[in-house]
């Protein structure tokens, strides 16, 4: 069974925005606007009636975060920003980072808190700027120094850790592939564990790409196995810590992925009480 925490049921979108937090109306009130580690940007800060959710998504190299945190951004209205794309994005920008990034990326090393925040600050005011409310982060904080810059600028209302076992997230990232002309993301691994020890099986199938992309398939450079191995160890060091910390502030839901999307999904959507508000937006639709 995947280890869930359920919300309880009244209301889910007004609820989840209350967040249960109502500490935050009167940090709003005695403190609006913070100066902060990420540079110049000032971020305001918003009773959670009068704004969208503002959550982290946790989970190891490979898990899916961003598959899933996309989904929800779409389902919620709220923009989901992956920082790894934020560091991909400025590799293919031949900007002053771009040398120094590639270096750190192709040694499966993490880069550092400076040049995340830097990146991240940028996207936080272009967002502002055009009136996004709320945020769905992947791929930060990735350690408690960086949860409490964090938690210094703004509210964090939940924190989804989405999991997986180690041997699935490998052959999972060796399974990735890119076409080089339309940029889509497809996965060739066939992932069939079988349950043991009261512990659920877990069926993934292949996210198989058409045709017209088969021969212009494309691995990333830093999905060898030896580098996906490295930034698993990396992540798994520091990444405890953080749960905890996250998870004494009460605001730690954590989620054992079932399999693929048709499998985990639903179950996602029912761990955070959105499952009838998936349906009403399907009716809507």
């Amino acid at each position: 069974m995947a280890a869930i925490t359920r919300f309880s049921k009244p209301s889910a979108i007004s609820h989840i925005r209350r967040c249960l937090y109502s500490s935050t109306a009167a940090a709003a009130e005695s403190n609006p606007h913070v100066n902060s580690p990420f540079g110049n940007y000032k971020i305001t800060r918003r009773d959670p009636s009068e704004r969208n959710v503002q959550w982290v998504f946790l989970g190891s190299p490979g898990v899916g975060k961003g598959t899933y945190a996309s989904r929800l951004g779409n389902l919620l209205g709220v923009p989901h920003i992956a920082t790894g794309d934020l560091v991909r994005e400025e590799l293919a920008s031949s900007g002053p980072l771009s040398e120094q990034l590639t270096e750190i990326v192709n040694q499966g090393k993490l880069v550092s808190d400076e040049t995340i925040i830097s990146l991240l600050s940028k996207r936080l005011e272009a967002g502002e700027a055009k009136g996004e409310s709320g945020f769905l982060l992947d791929g930060f904080p990735r350690a408690i120094n960086q949860a409490e810059i964090l938690g210094g600028v703004t509210d964090i209302d939940l924190v989804v850790n989405l999991r997986l076992p180690e041997s699935v997230l490998i052959e999972k990232c060796l399974g990735r592939r890119i076409c080089g002309q339309c940029g889509k993301n497809f996965n060739l691994a066939s992932i069939n564990v079988k349950g043991q020890n009261a512990n659920p099986g877990i069926s993934m199938a292949p996210l198989l790409p058409p045709s017209s992309c088969m021969s212009k398939l494309v691995t990333r450079s830093d999905d060898t196995e030896e580098v996906v191995k490295e930034r698993l160890r990396i992540y798994n060091e520091k990444s405890q810590p953080l749960e905890d910390y996250y998870r004494n502030q009460g605001k730690l839901m954590e989620f054992d992925l079932l399999g693929g999307i048709p499998e985990s999904w639903p179950k996602l959507l029912e761990a955070l009480n959105l499952d009838d508000f998936d349906e009403r937006q399907s009716v809507a639709a």
